[in-house]
């Protein structure tokens, strides 16, 4: 086989389709739900990094933001200032200002000068993003001097308000830079990664990774199967931290943002193997291209300064479009209790007339990155037969349950005080409903029986969800409805959008009329 023929032998497309292909309705292996414990020096070095760190993509977005609002707000105040009639050419210098402040940003962005090694080093780009802001200037000058008879009007607000721009880029691009370089030492800015394989691979890639000068990737430590006489315990100065198995548990704890799989593309069986492990966890997983001669298109590359990876796996809802979906969130919760407040107090005084102890309950449930959070509902059971576990399942007609139990749980009801962990960042109003951390069918826990069924954490949970409204809700009291389930959850994550978050919002107090399952 020749040498062109060699790229059809690794399909990225194929490999992302395999991984999850019947992933929520397969059955689990034994063990697969059980929780590896990870070794001393694994576990230390986690917890150095439970703290979350800053997103490059986010504050490059808020620098873009910055630059926009303060150019803008500087030629607004130059009017104010040197006009002796501020109320005069306000509409102009306001429509000028706007696409100065646009041009320039756009021409910025075009320069290459919203890019971390730019930010990182702003003496070397100088040049970069004085040229970015005159050039863009200048655009707008000469459309003064075409386009309106009284151009020379503004020449000398246009003047010193070019003036300030670069003084104000360069003084803040310097103190940017400043607080890059040190967010860099400390750790509040990076790219935490792990890399699984190790041996020769390994220490190419970390080598690779290294020469970089303007990386941010901090390498957390090495993950190998293999063991001592096939990989090393220390590779390029990295420990092995332990076993693949091991890696999903490490990667909760120190909240790594990539995993990098340094295996020769020819091992697409234990690759592929490797991947049906990882996918759980919400996280970049990459397959370093370094070392490869095969080229792939151009989509299916990252790239880590010059290093080359193929995009495997992306995390669901990063960066701004977790921004977006907490305003989300926000917003349509305030506006819920805005509206609900009176059923809230008519729930609470009819539970304590009904029965006696408290309004809420608190249960613990899994929530994003396998986390333990505590949820909030309306108690709707007799205090002394609570189950905070949910070790077994309510069933119709359950002695357990109240008289108003039974009706806030047929109605939901029970679930409003959840929008209170989703003001608190608990939870997103919609998502994969959270289960209890002991919640069985069969006496089997979900894990048991659903092989992925983590998957499920890699995004928030949420009160209301795409399974809930398609009619998987209530009682679980077989395998088939807690598969069925994964699965909803699973194309929610796969397929998320604003949109679809909408969608399933002012479709869930419709089919909740459908109160079959809910007991």
């Amino acid at each position: 086989m020749n040498q062109m023929e060699k790229p059809e032998q690794f399909d990225v497309d194929a490999l992302r389709k395999k991984i999850s292909e019947n992933a929520a309705m397969g059955d689990a292996k034994p063990g697969a739900a059980d929780i590896v414990e990870i070794n001393p020096l694994a576990r230390q070095i986690a917890g150095q990094f439970q703290e979350s760190s800053y997103s490059p993509t986010i504050i490059t977005g808020q620098l873009r933001l910055l630059e926009f609002l303060c150019l803008l707000a500087f030629g607004l105040g130059i009017h104010y200032f040197i006009s002796v009639n501020p109320a005069e050419h306000f509409i102009g210098v306001l429509a000028i200002s706007l696409i100065g402040s646009g041009v320039a940003l756009l021409l910025l962005q075009a320069a290459d000068c919203y890019h971390i090694s730019s930010l990182r080093t702003p003496l070397r780009s100088t040049g970069r993003y004085f040229g970015a802001l005159t050039v863009a200037l200048a655009l707008v000058a000469l459309s003064l001097f075409v386009f309106i008879d009284n151009g020379l009007d503004f020449r000398d607000w246009f003047v010193i308000w070019y003036g300030s721009g670069l003084a104000f880029l360069f003084v803040e691009r310097n103190l940017v830079g400043f607080a890059i370089r040190r967010w860099g030492r400390n750790g509040v800015m990076e790219r935490r990664a792990v890399i699984v394989g190790g041996g020769q691979p390994a220490k190419d890639l970390i080598r690779a990774l290294e020469q970089q000068p303007e990386n941010d990737i901090r390498i957390c430590g090495i993950f190998d199967d293999r063991g001592s006489g096939r990989s090393p315990d220390v590779v390029a100065g990295y420990p092995k931290l332990g076993t693949v198995a091991e890696l999903v548990e490490f990667a909760r704890l120190a909240r790594i943002d990539m995993l990098i799989i340094s295996l020769p593309l020819s091992a697409e069986a234990r690759i592929l193997q490797l991947l049906k492990m990882l996918w759980v966890l919400p996280t970049d997983v990459r397959l370093a291209a370094h070392s490869n001669s095969l080229r792939f298109r151009p989509r299916s590359y990252s790239h880590v300064g010059a290093v080359p990876m193929l995009d495997i796996l992306d995390k669901p809802i990063r960066d701004w479009d977790s921004v977006a979906k907490r305003i989300f969130d926000i917003f349509f919760s305030l506006l819920a209790l805005s509206l609900l407040w009176p059923v809230f107090i008519g729930t609470a005084i009819a539970i304590k007339l009904n029965s006696k102890g408290p309004v809420f309950f608190m249960q613990k449930r899994h929530g994003f990155n396998n986390e333990v959070i505590n949820v909030l509902k309306f108690r709707s059971m007799y205090t002394e037969m609570s189950d905070p576990s949910a070790r077994k399942a309510v069933t119709k007609g359950d002695p357990r349950v109240t008289k108003v139990g039974r009706f806030i749980r047929k109605s939901s009801i029970d679930e409003l005080p959840q929008l209170f962990n989703v003001l608190r960042g608990d939870l997103s109003l919609v998502g994969p409903r959270p289960h209890a951390v002991s919640a069985a069918t069969h006496d089997r826990v979900y894990a048991e029986v659903v092989d992925g069924y983590f998957a499920r954490h890699r995004v928030k949970p949420g009160v209301t969800g795409w399974a809930q409204i398609n009619g998987w809700r209530g009682e679980i009291d077989s395998d088939d409805k807690i598969k069925y389930r994964t699965a909803y959850d699973l194309f929610y994550i796969e397929n998320w959008s604003l949109l679809f978050d909408l969608k399933i919002l002012f479709l869930t107090p419709i089919r909740l009329l459908n109160t079959e399952n809910a007991y």
